[in-house]
């Protein structure tokens, strides 16, 4: 009997362990995350105050774009809400227009309020070309605000990029 209990309490164990831990990709993410973070923090001092004060926001530590006349982007990422990851995400992005070349950058989302977090959550976000990106340097994010409770920093990482386009970043939300 008591060996019955420690087996079942040992499987019960194992069983929960692996269930609630990420795999080794998103460990990498969550780790390239952190960097990110601290490198945008770095850059611009007055990212703080928008993670201090946003209800969540998302970090896309490496994403890749490529494009000649048709371009494509994706990267994946880690959505935190109070400072503490809460769960995964994937962008894609398609565009079309006069575009060339390639480019790696960072990009984090921030969410001024509840619903705007719970939106990117349920799926139902989407940035359009009209979405108004603020470049990461020193003093950038003194002058950025929220558009319909969200603002979107960029921080190029390599590559260049030519870029007039029409497209829309779409999101996937996976929580832990």
């Amino acid at each position: 009997m008591k060996s019955r209990s420690l087996i079942l309490t040992l499987a019960l164990l194992f069983l929960s362990v692996f269930a609630f831990s990420q795999n080794k990709d998103d460990k990498r993410v969550m780790m390239d995350a952190e960097k990110s973070i601290k490198l945008l923090k770095s850059s611009d001092e007055g990212l703080e105050k928008f993670m201090d004060n946003a209800s969540g926001y998302v970090v896309f530590p490496n994403v890749g774009e490529g494009a000649l006349i048709i371009g494509a982007a994706s990267g994946n990422g880690v959505v935190y809400s109070d400072g503490v990851p809460i769960g995964m995400a994937s962008l894609k992005k398609l565009d079309i227009g006069l575009q060339a070349g390639g480019e790696a950058y960072t990009q984090i989302i921030f969410f001024e309020t509840e619903e705007a977090l719970n939106e990117f959550k349920e799926e139902n976000f989407e940035l359009s070309a009209e979405a108004k990106v603020v470049m990461v340097e020193k003093g950038a994010s003194k002058n950025a605000n929220y558009n319909d409770g969200v603002v979107v920093f960029v921080k190029s990482k390599a590559g260049a990029m030519a870029d007039i386009s029409v497209g829309s970043q779409k999101f996937s939300y996976s929580e832990f």
